[in-house]
This record gives C-alpha cells, structure tokens and sequence, in this order.
C-alpha cells in the first residue's frame, strides 16, 4: 500500500513547556530511544517510521528551524502551519500530501513506539477502514486511516482530531505488546520512558 506518514508536530506543548521553562520545545527535548541512544524526542520518532514509508510529510510552525532541519534529514517533506490545532494540521497535510491508498498519522510527541507496531498498524489498514494499535486494552497511536478517509481527514478543522471519524467506520484494532504506543512525552518526566509491567 501506498501510504503517507504524516508527522503532526504543530502543538505548542503549553502543559511541558509551563514546568520545564518558555524556551523549552519538548521536541527538541533529549531522550534515551529504544536503541539505547539520547536523541532529540522528534529525532527518535522520525527514526522509529519505518524504511517502506517513502511519503512523509511533517506539520510544523515555521518557527521551529531545528525541528524542519530533522525532518529533512529524514526525507520528509515539511508543511509550515500557523495553526497549533491537530485537525487544522491533519486537512492542510492530507490536502498537500496528494491521493494516497492511506494515511498514518503520527504524533510528534511520541519517541518510544516500536517500529515493528507501525508495521502492523499499515498491515491491517484497509480502504474503508481504521487501523489502530491497542495495549492493555487502550486506543494508542500511530493510527492508519484508508483510502475512503481522504474527504473526511480534509474536513477537520480547529483542535479537533481525527477520532471523530471512527464513528460507524470498520476498526481494526491491532493488539500490540508495545506501551510506547501510549506514551506521549506532555511533560518533562515524561522523557524516562519506564513502562509498568503488565
């Protein structure tokens, strides 16, 4: 399948930048991967797509240099938005991003997802349907949305994402055993990723 990546990193991270200080971009913020290696939280979730992605496109503000240099340096394209407001970046990606078999939307937020899970999540993603990681009985991301999903992700608009576009379409929830799927980085303690064993 042909499917797009698209990377929202718009969101002025208020809740991490209010403890952690103004100036801090939780995006730029170090942490430990999955490899064991300190990178910036964006650097690891750009590492963890995987190589068969070859459409990614990255939300951003125009502002946030560093964050449009990663992205380049791995072969994203970069779409500059003023809006902080995940349905106002979900439209203008897909409508830029051109026809696709799917789009996988991942959040800029999230370091520790294992790539083999985003394998799975674009595996069980059909044309009608939604594709979605489940841990530990809970909806995490990233979430694949198929081919008839076009129109409708175009259609978001303001703070408002694309859950609302569940409602009567066919999910495939993908049982993963991955806690990183849940794991978004909202404020600094956030950056030791130490799951809770189950």
């Amino acid at each position: 399948m042909n499917v797009t990546a698209i990377v929202l990193a718009a969101g002025q991270g208020s809740r991490f930048r209010a403890e952690a200080g103004t100036d801090q971009d939780k995006l730029l913020a170090q942490c430990v991967g999955l490899d064991g290696v300190m990178r910036p939280v964006i650097e690891q979730v750009l590492r963890s797509l995987p190589a068969g992605i070859t459409r990614r496109w990255l939300v951003t503000s125009p502002e946030r240099t560093a964050v449009i240099r990663l992205a380049r340096e791995y072969g994203c394209e970069v779409l500059l938005l003023h809006s902080a407001g995940m349905g106002d970046s979900l439209a203008a990606a897909v409508a830029a991003s051109g026809p696709a078999d799917g789009w996988l939307v991942v959040l800029g937020d999230m370091p520790f997802i294992q790539a083999a899970s985003i394998e799975r999540v674009i595996v069980g993603l059909q044309e009608e349907g939604v594709s979605v990681p489940v841990h530990g009985g809970q909806y995490g991301h990233p979430v694949g949305f198929g081919r008839a999903f076009g129109p409708g992700l175009m259609a978001l608009s303001g703070d408002r994402g694309a859950r609302s576009l569940f409602v009567g379409a066919p999910v495939n929830a993908v049982q993963v055993d991955d806690p990183g799927v849940l794991w978004d980085v909202d404020l600094p303690h956030s950056l030791n990723f130490k799951p809770l064993p189950h």
